[in-house]
C-alpha cells in the first residue's frame, strides 16, 4: 500500500493512501476541528479494503496555505474532486499519479460533518457518512460554546489554524458553511449520521432533528460522548461502513 502527498489546487496539501488493490471507490476524509491532522489508522483501513482515500487540510490550516474559514469548507471537497480527476503529482517522488474513480464517499466528522453533508449536493458523491456532524451552529452543545472555541484555538494550536475572528464570526450568522439552512436541497438518501445522545458538543437533538427532516440513516448510540472518527474502526461498525459505501 501507496502513501502520497500532494498539493491540489493552489493551496490544500492532501495526504493519499493508495488501496491495496486496483479500486474505482474513493473517500474523502474531512478532519473535526481543533485536531491533529493525524488519522493514518483510519486511512489504512479503508486502503486495504479497496478505497482511495484522500485527507486534505482544509485551506488556512496546517500544511496548507491560506486562511481558514474565508471560504466555506465544502469548496475544498470541490477542489480534491476537481483536481482528481486530472491526477496529481506526489511531491517525494515526483510521480504522477492517476486514479480512476467513479464512486465518490464522503466521512466528515463533527467540524467536518457540514463540510461532507453541504457537498453531498455534488452529483460525483454517492455516499456520505456523518460522525456527531455540526448541522446548525446556533445548537452546539455546552462543552464547547462558539465563542470559546474560537479562543481556544487562536491559542492552543497557533499557527496550525491562521484565522481571523471576522471569518471565524461568519459561523454565528447562520448562512455560511451551516447544513440547517440546505435542509431541503441535501440528498438523504445518500448520508448515514451518527451521534451519541450524551455528546456535549454536538447536541444530538438537533442532530436527531436533522436528519430525521433530510431522510437521512440515523444511529444513535446511549454512550459515547464526542464520537470521532475511530467509531467506524470497531470490527462491526467497519464492516457496516464498508457496506454503506459501497451501496451495499
Amino acid at each position: 500500500m501507496k502513501r502520497f502527498r500532494t498539493r491540489l489546487g493552489k493551496d490544500i496539501v492532501c495526504e493519499v493512501a493508495e488501496p491495496s488493490r486496483p479500486s474505482k471507490r474513493g473517500i474523502i476524509f474531512l478532519d473535526g476541528m481543533p485536531t491533529v491532522p493525524s488519522k493514518r489508522a483510519f486511512l489504512d483501513e479503508f486502503a486495504r479494503s479497496g478505497f482511495w482515500v484522500f485527507h486534505p487540510r482544509y485551506r488556512g490550516t496546517w500544511e496548507s496555505s491560506g486562511l481558514f474559514l474565508r471560504e466555506s469548507p465544502e469548496e475544498d471537497v470541490y477542489e480534491v474532486l476537481n483536481s482528481v480527476s486530472k491526477g496529481f503529482w506526489d511531491i517525494a517522488s515526483n510521480e504522477k499519479v492517476i486514479p480512476e474513480i467513479k464512486e465518490w464517499s464522503l466521512v466528515g466528522g463533527s467540524f467536518g460533518g457540514p463540510a461532507a453533508l453541504l457537498a453531498s449536493r455534488d452529483k460525483r458523491v454517492s455516499r456520505v457518512i456523518a460522525i456527531a456532524p455540526v448541522v446548525d451552529w446556533s445548537e452546539l452543545g455546552h462543552a464547547e460554546p462558539i465563542d470559546w472555541l474560537y479562543g481556544f484555538v487562536k491559542e492552543a494550536f497557533g499557527e496550525g489554524y491562521r484565522l481571523k475572528k471576522k471569518d471565524w464570526n461568519k459561523l454565528k450568522k447562520g448562512n455560511f458553511y451551516n447544513p440547517i439552512q440546505c435542509v431541503d436541497d441535501i440528498p438523504g438518501e445518500k448520508i448515514w449520521i451518527i451521534q451519541a445522545r450524551d455528546d456535549d458538543s454536538v447536541r444530538f437533538g438537533p442532530v436527531k432533528k436533522f436528519a430525521k427532516k433530510i431522510g437521512a440513516k440515523f444511529t444513535l448510540y446511549k454512550r459515547g460522548g464526542h464520537l470521532g472518527s475511530k467509531v467506524l474502526l470497531h470490527l462491526s461498525r467497519f464492516s457496516r461502513a464498508k457496506d454503506f459505501l459501497k451501496g451495499k
